[in-house]
């Protein structure tokens, strides 16, 4: 198939923005909880729909006081915490653009964002985003304004709006119509400076409102059931802003976590209660290896792969009855499934929470293995695809017919074309209106309507697309053999002791490896070996160590020609790191930072 269409349930938006959610929330259900932080004890505490009204009117007569105005850009810099989304809403308000700046930013990417986007105001986070932003403010004449969150930032703005009367603002709201530019993001910068894509309030509004209406089971819950989800994406990413506006738009209690690590992240699951979740493929591997460890330590790793098998076969059948190619899960399987749910699968959703029935993955691919077992365990992860470029979400698996191991179909009122060289093309109310001051860029991926997307793919009979890789990221050999490396690479991260894979072999004899490692995983291993910790010089060079990544290697290899298989590899010491320049803030590999850095190591590969 080269095409497949879905019709639309959301009705594109004639009048307002984004903003007019929360001020049609409060007026309609003022008592409703609509988000809820953290007091300085830890503890959350509600905010209904009427006092984050009050919060957002508050903080944007501030904004006005201190001269921002209609059409103005201001960056955010910051981890994603509830001030975030004040910010945003707040801005939105008053018809000014955000412009969201990863925390993690060097100075020289702040300057880059900050010039292009001619950002008149900042917020940061902390001091040490402040000293980042002043490394480099006498080369930015237009900034105007910096505030910081934690030395006292929003106390500052209230005070300062006290005497704007509450209609000036809403004159500002009520100028904001659905073409109004909402946000500039920057891309990731996977192969070069990184691109402002515009995007407008009618983007948000036809993304949100299409995931939350085809999405029901998801964003609405069980009946007389609060449906809550747990912000932990970067708000800086389109995923996670996509989640904070289809939240309000949805009326779902909207949490929010700035830590990704697990130690913060799940005990702050377990007290929030979420009844979904929207993350990266990263965390449910996380999640996963964390249990299987656990069951390992305590000497039950047989159960629990028993467990895993039992999963994986009964979501299996659900997914053939689904497509009518069966008849579902035999009684049998379906008593063995029973037991595992007490034993294993309810420990699971008990560390997401214990509410978590529903989760939404994108941002690469998930192995169809994992996803099979999450839907076995009782949480069913419904893998999409998408770019800045589409708002978030492109392509999506709807609830009542999964197909694992895929990026679904395209969300309703949009269609996804196969072009001729395979690239993936997307149309739709999603698609961004233009690259900021770049109309080469925009030129090269707009074409009538469609963003040709840089991805490669196939669409199945039934409209479903895998992604089958990247066209700037395809290698060629030596030899004439083209090899796409993510699927690769995605088959030999997929063992539990591997962190990272990439895979080279442009203009090359043959394909081969540079492999990182999971410290954590290594020292259970080690542990459950009873062996010592090593030092990472040792462990890149111990031959248990290497015979367990030739495993995943070989796994791998099993999905491709002779041709294009990884022939060697070698493990690195240290993870590649977005702090040494090798990964995105979205964790995506510069390759060509990475072959650069370890030249050396990859010319070691063909000796």
């Amino acid at each position: 198939m080269r095409e497949f269409t879905v019709p639309p349930l959301a009705a594109a938006p004639q009048v307002g923005g984004l903003a007019d959610t929360v001020f049609d929330f409060a007026e309609e259900d003022p008592r409703r909880i609509a988000l809820a932080r953290k007091d300085e004890d830890g503890r959350w505490q509600d905010v209904t729909a009427a006092a984050f009204r009050d919060e957002v009117l508050a903080l944007a007569k501030g904004l006005i006081a201190h001269g921002v105005r209609f059409g103005d850009r201001v960056a955010l810099m910051s981890r994603t915490r509830y001030e975030w989304t004040l910010f945003d809403l707040a801005l939105w308000t008053v018809g000014a653009q955000s412009v969201p700046v990863y925390p993690t930013s060097s100075a020289e990417q702040v300057l880059w964002m900050l010039h292009d986007a001619e950002v008149t105001a900042v917020m940061v986070e902390h001091e040490d985003h402040a000293m980042t932003v002043g490394s480099v403010i006498d080369r930015l004449p237009g900034l105007k304004r910096l505030w910081q969150l934690d030395a006292g930032a929003l106390r500052e703005l209230v005070e300062a709006g006290e005497q704007i009367d509450d209609e000036v603002v809403h004159r500002h709201r009520r100028a904001v119509t659905p073409d109004s530019v909402a946000t500039v993001i920057y891309t990731s910068g996977t192969t070069g400076r990184p691109k402002g894509c515009v995007l407008t309030h009618a983007n948000f509004m036809f993304e949100a409102d299409t995931m939350v209406a085809r999405w029901h089971p998801v964003f609405h819950s069980r009946p007389g059931e609060e449906a809550a989800t747990l912000l932990f994406l970067p708000l800086a990413h389109v995923f996670g802003r996509m989640v904070e506006i289809a939240a309000l738009r949805g009326r779902v209690r909207l949490g929010h976590q700035p830590e990704l690590t697990a130690k913060v992240l799940m005990p702050d699951l377990v007290s929030f209660r979420p009844t979904f979740i929207l993350a990266v493929p990263h965390i449910f591997e996380k999640v996963f290896a964390g249990a299987r460890r656990k069951a390992e330590s305590e000497g039950r790793a047989g159960p629990f792969d028993k467990s895993v098998e039992i999963a994986v076969r009964y979501a299996e059948a659900l997914e053939e009855r689904a497509f009518g190619r069966g008849p579902g899960p035999s009684a049998a399987l379906r008593m063995q499934h029973q037991f595992f749910d007490k034993v294993v699968y309810r420990k699971i959703r008990e560390a997401m929470g214990g509410r978590v029935r529903h989760a939404m993955s994108g941002g690469s691919g998930m192995d169809r293995r994992l996803g099979l077992f999450f839907a076995g365990a009782g949480v069913t992860v419904y893998e999409g695809y998408g770019l800045t470029e589409t708002t978030a979400a492109a392509t999506a698996n709807p609830p009542e017919r999964t197909r694992y191991g895929t990026v679904g179909r395209p969300i309703p009122g949009s269609t996804v074309h196969i072009a001729r060289d395979g690239e993936v093309w997307v149309h739709g109310a999603h698609v961004f209106s233009r690259y900021l001051g770049d109309p080469g860029a925009t030129d090269a991926v707009l074409r009538d309507g469609w963003l040709a997307t840089g991805d490669l793919g196939a669409l199945d009979e039934d409209g479903y697309l895998t992604i089958t890789g990247r066209k700037k990221e395809i290698l060629v050999t030596s030899g004439g053999k083209s090899v796409a490396p993510g699927r690769l690479e995605e088959r030999v991260r997929a063992h539990p002791l591997v962190a990272q894979c990439i895979v080279v072999g442009n203009d090359r004899p043959y394909v081969a490896a540079l492999v990182t490692v999971d410290r954590e995983a290594v020292e259970h291993w080690l542990a459950m070996q009873g062996r010592t910790p090593m030092r990472p010089a040792e462990l890149v060079r111990d031959p248990d160590l290497e015979t367990e990544v030739r495993r995943a290697v070989v796994a791998a290899n099993t999905t491709v020609s002779q041709a294009e298989s990884i022939r060697t590899f070698r493990i690195l010491a240290h993870q590649f790191s977005e702090e040494h320049g090798l990964l995105t803030p979205s964790l995506k590999l510069k390759r060509r930072a990475i072959e650069t850095a370890y030249a050396a190591e990859v010319d070691a590969l063909y000796r």
